[in-house]
């Protein structure tokens, strides 16, 4: 059945193959030159978490090796983190356990949330909403919305179409945000900031979007 857990905190909802997903794969597994995280938590997240802009029952979308999730975590967070890519949830789940941080990482198809049969109170995700194409963007936002429970919060973070050159994620562009979000949510803060990556100088233009999810109107 889609959505099963089973042992190990994977489950059976997998991408399938062709879907991208061994590009991370690729990179999780230590593949030269495929490498894109840090390797600890973005900053801009850090100040929101210690700020107390995340409350109760949170999920890393996209989490990758588990850094977000696992700050979240330390902060005494409900945490879950879910990613497709099944070594980056290996990873995160040996960095739980060695830094004895409480927090449940699960292979995950993220446009197919509604199947987890939770709602969270705080969704992040750091470099993940830029991944998907046009075409497949307002599954992911349905997704998304499954996921996070009326007044809910959503913190999103993602290559802005402002960083120069082509190399890199797809760049989105502020307008491409609100019309995405127009519906079922309430954009309360949407700024330009800096995503800091692993190439030089550094950080890259970004763009830093806090949202609630609205009630369903009947």
């Amino acid at each position: 059945m889609a959505g099963e857990i089973r042992d190990g905190g994977t489950a059976t909802n997998r991408l399938p193959k062709g879907s991208g997903v061994e590009i991370f794969e690729a990179h999780y597994a230590g593949v030269p030159g495929a490498g894109w995280e840090i390797n600890r938590p973005q900053p801009r997240f850090v100040e929101l978490a210690e700020r107390g802009a995340f409350h109760g029952k949170l999920l890393d979308v996209g989490c990758g090796s588990g850094e977000n999730a696992l700050m979240a975590a330390g902060l005494g967070l409900d945490v879950t983190g879910v990613d497709a890519a099944p070594t980056a949830i290996a990873l995160a789940d040996r960095k739980a356990r060695k830094r004895g941080l409480d927090a449940r990482f699960l292979e995950w198809n993220v446009l197919q949330l509604g199947d987890m049969g939770e709602q969270f109170d705080t969704v992040i995700d750091v470099g993940l909403f830029h991944c998907f194409t046009d075409a497949d963007r307002p599954a992911l936002v349905s997704s998304i919305a499954a996921a996070v429970r009326p007044g809910g919060r959503y913190f999103l973070m993602c290559f802005s179409d402002l960083q120069p050159g082509t190399w890199g994620p797809r760049r989105v562009s502020e307008s491409e945000i609100r019309e995405s979000f127009a519906s079922g949510w309430r954009i309360d803060a949407l700024r330009r900031d800096r995503i800091e990556v692993t190439f030089e100088p550094g950080t890259a233009q970004a763009w830093l979007v806090e949202m609630t999810r609205l009630p369903a109107r009947i």
